[in-house]
């Protein structure tokens, strides 16, 4: 068993508020979550308004496919015109 972890920095420039900044976040959560099938959640900066750290977990039994697909997600990410992802980590455990 494979655990793959995903940590995420992101900027949210546009953001003049806690809600813009969650109604972003909803957004981008529930994009992944559907197309990747995998855990995500904000883990700091929730007071911050444009600010934020979203970790991610994915469990499988291939450590090459939890990379490609965490991989994917930070492309992705990248790609997201409402966020600017600063800074990003991958551990696999």
């Amino acid at each position: 068993m494979v655990v793959g972890l995903l940590t995420l920095e992101l900027f949210i420039g546009e953001s003049g508020s806690l809600k813009g900044k969650r109604r972003v976040l909803r957004s981008l959560r529930d994009r992944i979550r559907r197309k990747f099938n995998v855990s995500i959640a904000e883990v700091d900066g929730h007071d911050a308004w444009q600010r934020s750290t979203l970790g991610l977990a994915l469990v499988t039994n291939d450590s090459r496919h939890a990379h490609q697909v965490l991989s994917t997600i930070v492309d992705l990410v990248r790609r997201e015109p409402d966020v600017e992802l600063t800074d990003y980590s991958i551990e696999l455990i």
